[in-house]
């Protein structure tokens, strides 16, 4: 069965605990490659989804939460470092000028394709568990265009220009989705976390309706989106979140996962939100274990919950950590 939807319900339900953590980074590791070989190259790439999807009893092999390449593909600049995820420097639209000017790329544009490429050779290596593209949300990757900081500030002056952006990211995301689907995907974990700073009321105006247009223009009984959002202002803004229509929300450990089951409605499927940095990269297995409890012993009971990693776990994390943390969801 590699139907994701089902697999989520299913172990919410179930007595037995197991999770979906966003979790492939760490594979560099065992691979003796550094990260940004690993980004380059659609090879590595499907071999760390194929490595963590034998070394860990994970749901789902997740691919590379990069949201560098989407802007990229627009002509942002970006920073590639060794060790670290890649990064987007520069502001490549700051009036509306420049964003009516903004072009739609194509998909051979940047490294889409070499992303595209790493799910179709993992999906045709991991048969036992369905396998899960990443990709970054509309209000985050405009804010990539448009400077993180300065998008608040141009959503206040100038919101037309924000969404003459968004409109234009959207167009690309789905374009960009339906190839992870046509590569064999049978979901995609979308990263919405710049969302997750706005104010409930900006978050329904600049976020929402352009999430909504992608899961509707994707999702359907064979092919799943998963929202991510690891912002701190979630709990504010859970029900604008929850009109999204994705078939599963995932938080980070910004929030408090238990204050977001209390307000999940039970046919809405959660998923969080052990911390990545503090755990499994800085932890300890003692630590990993006591955490994974606790989130347990808080959240064990809401038969819509699925245990997971607040956010993308980094390269650099333990591989005794993440192994505590499986293991501690099994006993």
């Amino acid at each position: 069965m590699t139907n994701i939807r089902e697999i989520l319900w299913e172990t919410a339900r179930s007595e037995s605990r197991r999770a979906l953590p966003i979790l492939s980074f760490p594979a560099a590791q065992k691979m003796n490659v550094t990260v940004e070989q690993l980004v380059k190259d659609p090879e590595l790439m499907a071999q760390a989804m194929e490595i963590v999807s034998k070394e860990t009893d994970t749901l789902a092999a997740v691919s590379l939460m990069d949201l560098s390449v989407e802007a990229e593909a627009f002509g942002a600049a970006v920073r590639f470092t060794e060790d670290e995820v890649p990064a987007v420097i520069g502001q490549l639209v700051s009036d509306e000028d420049e964003a009516n000017d903004l072009e739609v790329p194509a998909l051979s544009a940047g490294r889409a394709m070499l992303c595209v490429e790493a799910v179709r050779l993992a999906k045709e290596r991991i048969t036992d568990k369905p396998v899960l593209a990443g990709m970054i949300g509309p209000y985050s990757l405009a804010g990539r265009l448009m400077d993180v900081t300065e998008i608040m500030y141009i959503c206040y002056d100038e919101p037309e220009t924000v969404h003459v952006v968004l409109d234009k990211a959207t167009e690309y995301l789905i374009r960009y989705g339906q190839a992870m689907k046509d590569a064999g995907a049978n979901g995609i974990m979308m990263a919405e976390p710049l969302a997750g700073i706005l104010s409930p009321d900006m978050a329904a105006e600049f976020s929402v309706p352009y999430v909504k247009r992608i899961v509707e223009a994707l999702q359907d009984d064979d092919f799943a989106v998963l929202y991510h959002n690891c912002g701190n202002s979630v709990l504010s803004m859970l029900e604008p979140i929850f009109s999204q229509g994705a078939a599963a929300y995932h938080f980070g450990n910004a929030v408090d996962m238990k204050l977001v089951m209390e307000q999940a409605p039970a046919d809405v499927l959660c998923m969080g939100n052990v911390d990545p940095a503090a755990e499994f990269a800085h932890g300890t297995p003692e630590s990993m274990t006591a955490a994974t409890k606790a989130l347990l012993e808080k959240c064990g009971s809401y038969r819509n919950f699925v245990p997971s990693s607040g956010c993308d776990i980094p390269a650099h994390a333990k591989w005794e950590n993440i192994h505590a943390f499986f293991v501690a969801l099994k006993n």
